[in-house]
């Protein structure tokens, strides 16, 4: 052996404990041969104490009982790289790390054990946490700044009993609204009641919000509470409010102002302690202009609105959606999906969503469904939205070359809403920031 290869050897130990990694061998049993300074400090075991034990008896991770991808390393010659799992640390705290396998060849070709690297990843899943709080209102998701202020309002109108007005497209999360005003205010314990005014006929809506005493009508043997009165105490959100005739308009206006109502075919007043919340996708001021919604209910129901703007206007947010909607369906179906391919969230990114986060939340759990592995696939999502990405990657016959001035346009069009901003504007486009500027370069913008 050569003085330099002596001198490598002699400080190799040296160098693996100066290493910011943790970092262990094991032979072909899967004992533990080496043991660096940095994996002591991770794991909380000494050199001494690992070494010569099999691997599993230290780390106690969340794959050792299962598919233990160093001897799966080992076995089949393929690296993994970057692996999160959780290990048991030697005072038996849960601690995340990630990790990468490989063989170990000697010159001959003969596997003689393996090779692991991991690094801790606790400070990185806090910060991570404090960015998701940060992003986070009660069941809401977002860091588009329309949303943001919508966050910041939200702690201000709970301190009310003020009418609420939520504006938004189907799918939108109008409900959660609902449901973070009402959780945060005084009226926390008392019920929350929704109804969808646009799903019953008058005769029946009328009794459905004020109920009905026996008598009122031929099937009516017994009194049964309305929607106001099952609310009492509470929140009743009313949603998709536009769609009320104009008979119903005026008897929910006369509630509103007198905070009283009459049961069906009852004759004594009744006095509601209830906050009505309305709902609507329809934009009811130019209802009002066009004489479909009464002007007085309007006001009535408009001390304070919000408005909640639809998933394409927020595409910055649909990675941080997947996400939540990841965590909630491994909760809910006790699965271990970690992630998209980038080909997958790349479809994602580029659809419209005519049913916004609703659609997308459908999206994700139809991934789940069909998905066999722990990462969906592309093919996976829901057929509409793969063929929306297939069509966007089809070449543009020569005769539709106009369209490049359509692409122009919406550019044009992007960035102004966006005040110019490219990042903004690219994430709105679902394209980079390095498409974005090469596509304003050959159409100077």
């Amino acid at each position: 052996m050569s003085h330099s290869a002596s001198l490598d050897a002699r400080f190799l130990p040296l160098i693996l404990d100066n290493i910011r990694h943790g970092i262990f061998t094991i032979d072909g049993e899967g004992r533990i041969t080496s043991f660096n300074r940095r994996a002591e400090e991770i794991t909380g075991w000494s050199r001494e104490e690992a070494i010569g034990r099999p691997c599993r008896e230290i780390f106690r991770a969340d794959l050792c009982e299962g598919t233990c991808l160093l001897m799966r390393s080992i076995a089949t010659g393929e690296a993994a790289e970057d692996e999160e799992v959780t290990i048991l640390t030697r005072d038996g705290r849960r601690k995340p790390i990630s990790i990468s396998t490989a063989a170990l060849v000697d010159e001959e070709g003969e596997v003689r054990g393996g090779v692991e690297m991991f690094r801790d990843l606790s400070e990185i899943r806090v910060l991570k946490n404090h960015l998701s709080r940060s992003w986070r209102f009660e069941d809401l998701v977002s860091k588009a700044p329309a949303m943001q202020k919508i966050f910041e309002l939200l702690p201000l109108l709970a301190r009310s009993d003020s009418t609420v007005l939520i504006e938004g497209e189907s799918g939108t999360g109008k409900e959660v609204i609902a449901r973070a005003i009402h959780g945060l205010g005084p009226r926390r314990d008392g019920p929350f009641v929704a109804v969808n005014c646009s799903a019953l006929p008058d005769t029946l809506l009328e009794s459905e919000l004020f109920g009905y005493e026996r008598g009122a009508f031929t099937d009516a043997r017994k009194d049964k509470p309305g929607r106001f009165a099952l609310a009492e105490g509470g929140t009743l959100m009313l949603d998709e409010i536009g769609d009320l005739s104009p008979p119903m308009q005026a008897k929910l206006l006369r509630v509103l102002q007198t905070k009283q109502y009459e049961p069906l075919g009852g004759t004594r007043t009744v006095t509601a302690d209830v906050r009505v919340i309305a709902a609507t996708n329809t934009d009811l001021a130019r209802e009002v202009r066009r004489r479909r919604f009464r002007q007085d209910l309007y006001f009535r129901l408009n001390v304070v609105r919000i408005d909640l703007p639809p998933l394409a206007d927020r595409r910055e947010d649909i990675p941080l959606l997947v996400r939540h909607f990841i965590e909630r369906f491994n909760a809910l179906q006790g699965r271990r999906i970690r992630r998209l391919t980038e080909s997958a969230m790349a479809a994602l990114m580029a659809y419209d969503y005519p049913g916004n986060v609703r659609e997308l939340e459908n999206a994700i759990e139809h991934g789940f469904v069909v998905c066999a592995g722990d990462v969906i696939q592309l093919e996976d999502l829901p057929a509409h939205i793969v063929e929306a990405a297939h069509a966007r990657l089809r070449p543009v016959p020569k005769k539709n070359l106009p369209l490049k001035l359509a692409e122009a346009e919406t550019i044009r069009q992007a960035l102004a809403r966006h005040g110019g901003h490219r990042r903004k504007t690219a994430a709105a486009l679902g394209i980079s920031r390095n498409t974005l500027w090469r596509k304003m370069k050959r159409y100077g913008l």
